[in-house]
Order: structure tokens, then C-alpha cells, then sequence
């Protein structure tokens, strides 16, 4: 019932905002009758969109942020609408906002902030934030998330789910693409966002990941204020990054505070493993100090991600292979990995990721669409079965951001070549000695805990062997005696044959010498087929 009356209600905002002038495409007959009963509106498409958006709620929201970022696929002037999805939602009232504060801290507000901005400095899809002062004179914000939002996200995340799954029963590519995982994941990732005390560990861990980092400042979490629902922080004086006629006034480097923006990336991705998976314009400001070497300032850290060491491995080589041109080994890291089969002819895929690879090189960003060699990645993934890697999703969405963000910052930035040294760099490391002996030591003490038991276990293993190979002629007897008993269908036979069986079944389960011998044996599942197959022959 929630999914129908959440369908019900996006189908009407759908009709009131008239987003079927979006479309250049005919759209069914009904829906466009549907459409006709409400009256047309002096919007413009941008603000028809901009506005659905809105009011459909914070999962739709997400989706507007990260179309704003990419004016390579969505029109400027949607561009420019959908860009005040990034902090100027409408906000909820001051006195709602008190009220929520002063149940977290459990006293008045006046006992805890010496001023308090009752406007808004940010309200966004999850969470409003004010500026405040403590009573110790440090200029804070405070965020606190939205009244009720937890169960419009419910709906949402019940809606899509439904979607999901008769995708993958309808659609010829639902089951590659794994719909129901990936609603499962993001479910995962937009209830997160609803722990402020989740995001406010997540950005102590980034603040101290880039500790006296000239690249990226992180704020202070204030401990003391902060908790599920409240978060309070230290304040930030920052530009917009979106805001490039500031950041020109004041005469910034951009093609360095681009360049910074890509090392900052693949060093949370590489380095750290713990990266900042929500980087859209709104949660991105430029430090005023310094210009001719900027630094980044990062806030809202709901959101973070991290590879296994084994898909950071295989990203970064796939990454060195495709900067190298080397199609070959690419194709053979994809297999390696298990994105593609393992029955993928190498030569096939090889001319395909050459095909869409090769006309990327070479040219500046401005030139450059990753998203359309997204699209033509994917048609190379329906022709070779590749499936959609759910623990990669988030990782394929900071990238975006990062692509759309570096097209406002410094079209002319070649992202391949700054790119390059750095994961060259990285991958040398990996293998230093240094790397190795840190690795070492941190899983030594692991290792010597086991060492003990190793030559136990190895005897007992080969002890197990030993009286496996004993019970062998008695398995091939038994497997003789089921032969004839199949080729005369006499019933004696069968009951003698039962009667093995059922003996074995017996001695497995009563004698505790051969229960020590065969411990390491699935000795359930084999007592339930040997009775299953005395059942039959009982038949």
C-alpha cells in the first residue's frame, strides 16, 4: 500500500508541474490526457524540474545535485536551475529547529549558545544548519535533520525497491545489473545520513586523514554538543567552489586548485581507502587565504566510501593499463577481477575497450565527455555480461562530481595526465619495503597466534586423508551393490543395499572414533541423503 499511494502521489506532482514538456519523446496517450487536466504554468523547464524535485522529497534531490553537476548532458539552463537544489531547499521554521536542539542537549538553548542565528546559513534535502556562537566565544554551526524525513524516505526506498525488483524480472538486463542490490545499498547510504553522530566520526576520520594537509582542511567536530541528532562544528570561512567569479576576483590559481582537486581525490581512494563520496558544489568551499595555493574545505561527510584491497588493486592497474594504452591487460584485469566471465574472449574485449578508450587521450577536459564514454561503456558491458559491481557504485558517483566540478573549475585540465604519476606513484609503493614491512607488522601478531596450531592441523588433515582412502573400496562396494540393485529390481537387493546404507548412516553417527577421523566432513547432509536414498529404494 505504500508503494501505491507513493506512486499515486509521484504521478501527480508529475501532471501539476506538467514535466511532460520536458519530454521530446510521445509520451502513452493516458498519461498525456492525464497531463492536459492541469493548467499550464509560467515556469520555465528548468524550474518545472527544479520545483517537482523539491517537493517530491530528499531522494530526488540527490538525483537533481547530481545532474547539476554535469552540463556536458543536461541542458544550461536546467543546469542553472537545479544548481540551488545544493543548499537552498526550502527551509522548516526556526522555532521547530530550537525545539529539536534543546531536546538533543536536554537544556535551554541559552545555557549552551551565547548567539544563535535563528535564519538558516544552509538548508539542504536532509538537514538545515544555523550558525551559532558558544559560550566560550568559538563560532560554531549546528545541524540538525529534517522533522518526519525519515518516513518519506521509507516510502521512497519501498517505491524503489518495488521498481527494482520487477526490473529484474522483466528486463532482459535486470539480473546483470542487479537493481535490488544497488536500491539495498543506497538504502543503506540515505538512512546513514540520518546519524549525525555517524557523519560527525566519518569527518574526525577525514580531519585526521589530512592533518596539516596544505590540499584539504576538514573542520572540528564540537564532541561535547554532538550526537544522533544534533551536530554541532566548528565554522568555516570558505567560497563556494561554484561561486568562479569569487574565486577569479581574488585571483585564485584555478588550474592548480583543479590540479588539487584531483590529487585530493585519488588520495582519500588510494592512499586512505576512505573517501568522501558526496561531493557535489554545495559541500565543497575554497580556503580565502593563500590563493596561488589553494586549499580545499570539505564538509558534510554523511556520506564516505572505501574498496577492498583487492578492487583498489585491480582499479588502479585497470587505470595504468588504460593511461599506458594497454587494451590487453586491461581486458585481462577485468576477467582477473571477476567483473567479466571468465569465458570472455580477451581478443573480443581487448578491440572493444580499445574502441571506446582510445579517442579519450591526449585532450584536455573541455574535450572530453566521461559521460558519454560511460555510455559507451556500458553498451561494451551489455555485449560481454559484465555485471554491475554494487561496491563500486558510490565510487562511480564521486567521480562524476569530480568530473563536473573540474569542468567549472579549469575546463583545460588534462584530468588523464595529472592522474597518471600520481597511481604510477602508487602502485611502486605498494610494493616498497617499507609498504611491506608496515603490512607486516600489523598482521604478525595475527599470524604468530596461529602458528602453534599449524603442524596440528596439518597432521589431523592428513590423518582425514589417510582414513578417506580407508573408506574408498567400501564406498565403490556399496556403489557396486546399487548398480545391481538397479539392473534386477529385485527387492531383496534393494533391501540389502537399503540396509548398508542405513548401517553406514548408523556407524557415522554412533561411532565417535570415526566422527573424530571425519570432523571435518558434512556428516548431516550426508545422514539425510543416505536415508533419502534408502526412502526411494523402499519405494
Amino acid at each position: 500500500m505504500i508503494v501505491f499511494f507513493r506512486s499515486l502521489s509521484i504521478l501527480w506532482i508529475f501532471c501539476r508541474y506538467r514535466l511532460d514538456q520536458l519530454s521530446e519523446q510521445k509520451l502513452p496517450l493516458a498519461l498525456r490526457m492525464l497531463c492536459s487536466c492541469f493548467p499550464k504554468k509560467n515556469y520555465s523547464r528548468g524550474e518545472r524540474l527544479r520545483l517537482a524535485l523539491e517537493t517530491l522529497g530528499p531522494i530526488f534531490i540527490k538525483f537533481g545535485q547530481l545532474l547539476s553537476t554535469r552540463p556536458d548532458l543536461v541542458p544550461h539552463d536546467i543546469v542553472a536551475e537545479l544548481n540551488h537544489l545544493q543548499d537552498n531547499v526550502p527551509p522548516f521554521s526556526p522555532a521547530l529547529f530550537k525545539a529539536i536542539v534543546e531536546q538533543s542537549l536536554d537544556d535551554p538553548i541559552e545555557e549552551v549558545f551565547s548567539k544563535f542565528n535563528e535564519q538558516p546559513l544552509a538548508s539542504a534535502s536532509i538537514a538545515q544548519v544555523h550558525t551559532a556562537t558558544l559560550q566560550n566565544g568559538q563560532k560554531v554551526v549546528v545541524k540538525v535533520i529534517r522533522p518526519e524525513i525519515e518516513k518519506t524516505i521509507t516510502k521512497d526506498i519501498a517505491l524503489l525497491r518495488w521498481v527494482a525488483k520487477r526490473a529484474e524480472q522483466w528486463l532482459s538486463e535486470g539480473k546483470r545489473l542487479r537493481p535490488v542490490e544497488i536500491v539495498e545499498d543506497y538504502s543503506r547510504t540515505i538512512f546513514d545520513e540520518l546519524d549525525l553522530q555517524r557523519e560527525a566520526a566519518n569527518a574526525s576520520q577525514l580531519r585526521r586523514n589530512f592533518e596539516h594537509s596544505p590540499l584539504l582542511y576538514v573542520p572540528e567536530i564540537i564532541w561535547q554538543y554532538s550526537n544522533k541528532n544534533m551536530l554541532v562544528m566548528e565554522r568555516i570561512y570558505g567560497i563556494p567552489v561554484a561561486n568562479i567569479d569569487e574565486l577569479v576576483a581574488q585571483k585564485t590559481n584555478m588550474k592548480k586548485l583543479a590540479e588539487r582537486g584531483v590529487e585530493i581525490f585519488f588520495t582519500q581512494v588510494f592512499e586512505h581507502n576512505f573517501f568522501h563520496a558526496d561531493m557535489h558544489p554545495g559541500n565543497i568551499f575554497v580556503s580565502r587565504e593563500n590563493p596561488q595555493a589553494p586549499q580545499y574545505i570539505a564538509v558534510d561527510m554523511a556520506i564516505v566510501g572505501s574498496l577492498s584491497r583487492e578492487d583498489q588493486f585491480y582499479l588502479a592497474r585497470n587505470l595504468l593499463a588504460m593511461f599506458r594504452r594497454d587494451y590487453r591487460q586491461v581486458a585481462e584485469l577485468h576477467i582477473q577481477s571477476g567483473w567479466v566471465p571468465n569465458t570472455t574472449r580477451i581478443d573480443e574485449f581487448e578491440a572493444a575497450v580499445r574502441t571506446v578508450c582510445e579517442p579519450i587521450f591526449q585532450k584536455p577536459l573541455a574535450e572530453i565527455s566521461f559521460g558519454h564514454v560511460l555510455i559507451s561503456l556500458f553498451q561494451t558491458a551489455q555485449r560481454f555480461n559484465m555485471e554491475v559491481q554494487p561496491q563500486l557504485v558510490l565510487l562511480q558517483k564521486t567521480l562524476l562530481n569530480i568530473e563536473g566540478l573540474g569542468r567549472q573549475l579549469y575546463p583545460e585540465l588534462d584530468l588523464w595526465e595529472t592522474a597518471h604519476p600520481y597511481l604510477e606513484r602508487w602502485i611502486k609503493n605498494r610494493f616498497h619495503p617499507k609498504t611491506l614491512l608496515t603490512e607486516f607488522k600489523r598482521y604478525a601478531p595475527e599470524w604468530m597466534e596461529k602458528l602453534p596450531q599449524v603442524p596440528a592441523t596439518i597432521f589431523n588433515n592428513l590423518d582425514t586423508f589417510e582414513k578417506i582412502g580407508k573408506l574408498a573400496p567400501h564406498i565403490q562396494q556399496a556403489a557396486n551393490d546399487y548398480q545391481q540393485a538397479k539392473q534386477s529390481q529385485g527387492r531383496r537387493t534393494k533391501l540389502t543395499y537399503t540396509a548398508i546404507l542405513l548401517g553406514i548412516a548408523a556407524i557415522l553417527s554412533s561411532s565417535p572414533q570415526t566422527l573424530a577421523h571425519l570432523s571435518g566432513l558434512p556428516l548431516l547432509p550426508i545422514g539425510l541423503g543416505m536415508t533419502a536414498i534408502a526412502c526411494w529404494l523402499l519405494r
